[in-house]
């Protein structure tokens, strides 16, 4: 296959500034000093008709859904507003008493933030039983394993406290979601209206019990449409979503749609139905997330799931991911996008920096060495991070405390191995007390005072809210990526009439960058969305300065009519050389790696790199090379290493970079996790999976090339 691919030209000076400053004077001086290196970039047309596909990537399927910005409350951590509707316990650093008159109180600070949708943790009683112990006792203030879904827990508040929110919120302009564990449940659960109970099926843990599809169905689906019809919630955020069949969550949504269709409220003074939208949990990579969540393009199941794909993207290239890998380059940020090819066309990714399972932002880039709070570089870090978020289409989820940098003080020595009274594991940790401006965290506590740099950083992402909702080729639109290299980030976003560029310095340089006007598709001036500039056209390029850790927002003012310039250049997906041979026979033993090596990885069939299925077994070819070819029926896109079964040996592309198919790429050891490299392969066909192993055993060479 021959792929057309848009050719760019930018001149790019890495400064010989100091990190993170902002002196646009200083910043020209160096880059007048600094010598231009010219790079060709090139990207592949069928990459951008791959972005445009998507629900909330295609300005001619215009959502409601894909304008959500949401702001996650964990609710037994965050305010407490009532003193008689206390938990008390609970995993990790907070106060556990928080309620849902704690949210309510927060409403218009979180309105103020641009956000326009509260999610709730589980909010539904959770009785105890005889005998159990701390760690029932915490797990019940979590509200993940229900005891009566048709009630609110008196520990987090009372249905008219629970009324009140939503009418709130609702009066305010922000949609509500509750959040939904239709796969798992306490095992003494009481009785719907209708007289419905699911069944207890499979323990799950110490904790409860799974539920069990079809028989447990209508019971869930009563529970889905009871609190639209009874609250008019919006939707419901759907917890381990893969616990649910595809059929199952296809007459789920149904239900759901329908209650909303049958419920109206006031809406910013509109009358409006239940938005009805409803979003997976799916803890996985890319294809599991489609298999398991979204189905076929032919027959939709869930139409929305959270990207963790891209998630781990982003950490890993603006901090570390949990297990302390990353500081990869701007590149890894598109190679996250490349993920978006497994999901069908209906999918609507929604995408998180963080959220109650996962560490905050702050604590990674404490856990990667990187920036503590008293550095500026700890915020510009969270700038440039959430920038991405608003410049992603579809909807995106902010959790609580991450628009302030909150983080848990001392964070490292709080950790112990998930045992003893603490009950300190990692993302128990980030589920730290809330802080919210104006507000006591407690009943009788301190008014919260944002201290200058929280402050800082709250304005700006209210600033970035506030574009995002201004501007539809942000959520809405489609992606056509500029450049991406070791520091910088470039992507065009276009909606209808709407054409923003959105740049991002990733790394610790200020950076000097010239782009030629045919590069971007524009002819005039470009307007900084977030600040008073205009960048000027002369001799055909435009000169911006882009800061350490900084994101910038241009409108372009007149674009184009042919759009960013698209050249006839054309790559092969097939190599040359020996790595591209896909009929080397194979050679007597193991070679010198002395064992059986797989590609394992999230393709089908690889159980989340789990899996050795002799398919992606290597052979040994002589003169120190491996290959196996597989066949892929259909387009694909996954990540992998080539890896031992005991995982004695680990390999992936060098740096953990995007594979180049047909193209030879070193390879070096990729040990434990998040180290894995990505691959799309965008048409069907056998391909060979080929290796050289160096002298040493730990590099060499690799390919994966299309077999003619």
């Amino acid at each position: 296959m021959m792929l057309r691919k848009t050719l760019l030209a930018l001149s790019i000076s890495a400064l010989l500034t100091a990190c993170s400053s902002s002196n646009n004077a200083a910043v020209d001086s160096a880059a007048d000093a600094a010598q231009a290196a010219k790079v060709d970039i090139q990207v592949t047309q069928a990459k951008r008709a791959l972005d445009e596909r998507l629900a909330c990537n295609n300005p001619s399927n215009v959502q409601t859904a894909c304008s959500l910005r949401m702001y996650q409350v964990m609710v037994e951590s965050f305010i407490d507003a009532d003193s008689t509707a206390d938990y008390g316990t609970g995993y990790g650093t907070s106060h556990h008493n928080g309620d849902i008159a704690g949210i309510t109180a927060s409403l218009d600070y979180i309105k103020s933030l641009g956000m326009n949708a509260v999610w709730l943790t589980p909010i539904f009683k959770s009785t105890p039983r005889d005998g159990q112990d701390q760690w029932a006792d915490r797990l019940d203030a979590t509200g993940y394993f229900t005891s009566d879904y048709f009630s609110i827990d008196p520990k987090f508040g009372t249905l008219e406290q629970a009324r009140e929110l939503v009418e709130q919120a609702h009066a305010k302009g922000m949609y509500v979601f509750f959040d939904g564990v239709f796969g798992h449940h306490k095992g003494n659960v009481a009785a719907s209206p209708n007289g419905l109970k699911p069944t207890t099926g499979k323990k799950q843990g110490n904790a409860g019990f799974e539920a069990q599809y079809p028989q447990d169905l209508e019971f869930y689906k009563e529970v889905a449409a009871y609190w639209i019809n009874e609250l008019k919630i919006d939707g419901w955020r759907l917890d381990q979503a893969y616990q649910v069949p595809l059929d199952s969550w296809v007459e789920i949504r149904t239900a759901v749609k329908e209650a909303s269709a049958s419920q109206t409220y006031s809406l910013n003074g509109e009358t409006v139905n239940p938005l009805g939208y409803m979003v997976g949990e799916i803890w996985r990579g890319a294809s599991d997330i489609s298999a398991q969540g979204y189905g076929k393009e032919d027959s939709p199941a869930l139409t929305s799931a959270f990207d963790f794909p891209m998630r781990y993207s982003m950490v890993q290239t603006f901090a570390v991911e949990e297990n302390g890998s990353g500081k990869r380059y701007a590149t890894n940020l598109d190679n996250g996008f490349v993920a978006h090819m497994a999901y069908p066309e209906h999918a609507m990714p929604n995408l998180m920096l963080g959220n109650h399972d996962l560490l905050r932002f702050g604590d990674l880039l404490q856990r990667g060495v990187i920036a503590s709070p008293n550095s500026p570089e700890y915020w510009d870090r969270h700038k440039a991070a959430i920038s991405f978020m608003a410049a992603y289409s579809g909807p995106i989820t902010l959790y609580y405390g991450d628009e302030i940098g909150d983080q848990v003080e001392d964070f490292v020595s709080k950790l112990d191995p998930c045992s003893g009274d603490s009950g300190m594991c990692d993302d128990h940790v980030a589920r730290s007390s809330a802080k919210i401006e104006g507000l006591a965290t407690t009943v009788g506590g301190e008014i919260t005072v944002l201290n200058k740099q929280q402050a800082d950083l709250k304005d700006y992402v209210s600033s970035l809210m506030a574009m995002r909702a201004a501007h539809p080729a942000l959520y809405n639109g489609s992606r056509t990526h500029i450049h991406s290299d070791k520091d910088i980030y470039i992507d065009r976003k276009d909606a209808g009439n709407d054409h923003v560029l959105y740049l991002v310095n990733t790394k610790g340089s200020n950076t000097r960058i010239t782009i030629a006007a045919d590069a971007i598709g524009s002819q005039g001036d470009l307007l900084n969305l977030l600040e008073n500039e205009t960048i000027t056209l002369a001799d055909g390029n435009y000169i911006i300065n882009l800061p350490a850790y900084t994101a910038a927002f241009y409108q372009i003012s007149s674009p184009a009519d042919q759009g960013p310039l698209i050249s006839t250049a054309a790559v092969s997906l097939t190599g040359t050389g020996d790595l591209a041979d896909c009929t080397k026979a194979d050679a007597d033993g193991f070679g010198p790696m002395g064992q059986n090596i797989w590609i394992r990885g999230t393709y089908a069939g690889g159980d989340g790199f789990m899996a050795t299925p002799d398919s992606h077994k290597f052979r040994y070819k002589g003169d120190d090379l491996y290959q196996v070819v597989v066949k892929h029926p259909t387009a694909t896109v996954f990540t992998f290493k080539f890896a031992t079964q005991s995982w004695s040996s680990e390999f992936a592309v060098e740096n953990s970079d995007a594979v180049t198919v047909g193209q030879q790429q070193s390879m070096t050891r990729a040990v434990g996790p998040g180290t894995e490299s990505s691959i799309v392969l965008p048409e069907a066909g056998s391909y060979v999976y080929s290796f050289k192993i160096n002298g040493f055993g730990d590099a060499g060479t690799m390919m994966v090339s299309q077999c003619k």
